[in-house]
């Protein structure tokens, strides 16, 4: 009998294309080695150059969707992509309190690689209130970071310049308990990675304090990628699911999504789509040179 691989629970939206949203989680923790099952939480019309439309499910249709799989299949880690609204960010944060020691990854997907808006400011609030306190990481790129951890009193000026130690305290603050930042869009020559978290033993009683648990710097790609943000919260939900501690799991979800990108194509006009079987069809080309090398040898 074949042991059930370690199941990952994902709440996204769909995405036609693949390159983001449920299909691309599905490939990337599949490609992992776990079984994703889904809670469908919009759905959108889009191609690889942008969204052109968002359509929210109904909150109680997306309750009914988790707690059905829940009451039947034991989920090894939770990924929390596009909720769309207040009402569903409620209904998803009261389902995953009701399982705290599942691992919860929240990647807030604020906006499409275009620009196009997933998220006001009060899903903003509903996500800072109810799902940050629940969440084990978080994987916000530097603009997401920086829009999540606004004060009110920052000023739109200050709080787009913000620094992301900043921002990782107050989300850790909030009750997140890992923050992984990325510096796709940081004007740096490589994208450099960091992931906090609260630092073992403070002095402050009034301030919360973090430490970088590790900084990763990885080759910056030429091109634009539709689902890179996905790809990374899902490789590291299934790597949790898999049983790694979180510095583990992060520089390995790194190195797999690195790896996809790298690999990507551009199958339409828009952006480039991560290439999450990239392994496979590495391990494909090698068979297939091994294959010719038979036969030449065997004819000569």
């Amino acid at each position: 009998m074949s042991l059930t691989p370690p199941i990952v629970m994902i709440f996204a939206a769909s995405d036609p294309t693949g390159g983001a949203g449920l299909q691309a989680d599905l490939m990337t923790v599949s490609s992992m080695g776990c079984h994703g099952v889904t809670v469908v939480t919009g759905l959108t019309v889009q191609d690889t150059a942008g969204v052109e439309d968002f359509l929210p499910i109904d909150p109680d249709y997306v309750d009914d969707q988790a707690r059905t799989v829940l009451e039947d299949m034991p989920v090894a880690a939770f990924k929390i992509g596009v909720l769309g609204s207040v009402e569903t960010v409620a209904i998803v944060a009261e389902i995953v309190s009701d399982y705290p020691d599942i691992p919860l990854v929240l990647d807030p997907v604020l906006t499409s690689g275009r620009g196009d808006s997933f998220a006001d400011e009060e899903v903003l609030a509903a996500i800072r209130e109810l799902l940050i306190p629940q969440t084990t990481i978080i994987t916000p790129n530097s603009l997401e970071a920086r829009r999540l951890a606004a004060a009110a009193d920052d000023g739109d000026d200050n709080a787009e310049n913000l620094a992301l130690e900043t921002c990782a305290a107050r989300l850790i603050q909030w009750g997140c308990e890992f923050v992984l930042i990325t510096g796709t869009h940081e004007n740096t020559t490589e994208v450099i990675n960091s992931l906090y978290t609260e630092a073992g033993s403070t002095q402050s009683e009034t301030e919360t304090v973090i430490e970088c648990v590790r900084s990763d710097s990885w080759q910056r790609l030429p091109e634009s990628y539709h689902g890179s943000g996905c790809t990374l919260a899902s490789a590291l939900a299934a790597l949790l699911a898999n049983g790694l501690d979180m510095p583990e799991a992060v520089r390995e979800a790194q190195e797999y999504t690195w790896q996809a990108l790298a690999s990507g194509f551009r199958p339409g006009m828009g952006q480039h789509l991560p290439d999450r079987f990239f392994w496979a069809r590495e391990l494909q080309e090698s068979n297939t040179d091994a294959m010719l090398k038979k036969s030449d040898e065997a004819s000569s």
